[in-house]
């Protein structure tokens, strides 16, 4: 870390390093931090995706995080660290993936010494078992738990509003959208991407929590029949309604849209957490103030992506 004088006014240059390459999070995140004036290096698995971070100040570190050596030598020296485990469809063990990512991030923020470390974890991690692919981020909120010689803010976002793309192929097969929730006049706690950098974003430049500490972040909170409303007007289909689907309708849907089994049976547990509950019971005891978009203001990506499609 170093210090430059500009305006008369001193200014503190961080070092950053951001997991989740150029993804709908990652990549705001460090433009954010770039255009603050700070030194952000990007981990992804594809250096032509980075190009675009790169080309505006980022440094590039290409590799796996299932590479400890790789991540112990990518972390040295950053003040800050944003971690996020990606899906992995591959993999013949979701959580034990998760896992492997989660001790590998561990062992590069205790061998480096980070002192600063913000989480993307999610909605349902309170449960611990029970949430699907959650699962596996509530084990690394657990293994970062066990570690007190670093600062640590779990960001547990809501439902991605952007996984309601999945409801196009439904409309336009069947003039439906649903899953294995809803329809009970309960809301689902829904965020957009956007949403979720920007509090990334505030989080790494502040640096004020200690400690271990949870986030909540939401956009918007609205029953299943309100989304459905919403997203078929936006595509100019009024009435489709939001259908609840059994846990084994929604495993069979999923594996014929090509998901493996062991995900998609992931996926429909969470969606049973959802329907009796468990999955937003904590968010609903801590909540957030909402952040900025609104599921209207989505409706316009939503309809853009089905007229494309």
């Amino acid at each position: 870390m170093f210090v430059y004088t500009n305006t008369n006014l001193k200014h503190v240059v961080m070092k950053y390093v951001i997991t989740g390459g150029a993804g709908h999070i990652s990549s705001p995140v460090a433009e954010n931090l770039l255009s603050a004036g700070h030194d952000v290096t990007v981990i992804g698995r594809s250096e032509t995706n980075l190009q675009p971070l790169v080309q505006l100040g980022a440094k590039a570190a290409t590799g796996s995080l299932t590479d400890e050596a790789f991540l112990v030598k990518t972390f040295a020296g950053a003040d800050a660290v944003y971690t996020m485990i990606p899906p992995n469809y591959s993999v013949p063990n979701f959580r034990h993936y998760q896992n492997e990512v989660a001790r590998n991030y561990l062992a590069a923020i205790k061998s480096n010494s980070i002192k600063n470390v913000v989480v993307l974890s999610s909605v349902g991690a309170h449960m611990g078992n029970g949430a699907g692919p959650v699962d596996g981020l509530a084990d690394y909120e657990n293994l970062l738990g066990g570690y007190k010689d670093a600062n640590v803010r779990m960001l547990r976002p809501s439902y991605f509003m952007y996984n309601l793309f999945a409801m196009i192929p439904l409309i336009k097969n069947m003039n439906i959208m649903g899953s294995n929730f809803g329809g009970a006049g309960e809301k689902l706690v829904l965020v957009h991407t956007n949403d979720i950098a920007a509090v990334v974003t505030e989080e790494l430049l502040n640096l004020n929590f200690t400690g271990h500490s949870v986030r909540y972040i939401a956009s918007d909170e609205r029953t299943t029949d309100e989304i459905a409303a919403v997203l078929s007007n936006a595509v100019e289909k009024p009435g489709i309604p939001w259908v609840v689907f059994s846990d084994e309708q929604a495993l069979e849907g999923m594996t014929q849209a090509g998901l493996p089994e062991t995900i998609a049976a992931a996926y429909a547990t969470m969606g049973k957490a959802i329907r009796e509950g468990k999955m937003q019971e904590h968010y609903w005891n801590n909540k957030p103030e909402l952040s900025p978009s609104r599921l209207e203001n989505f409706a316009n990506e939503f309809a853009a992506a089905y007229h494309a499609g």
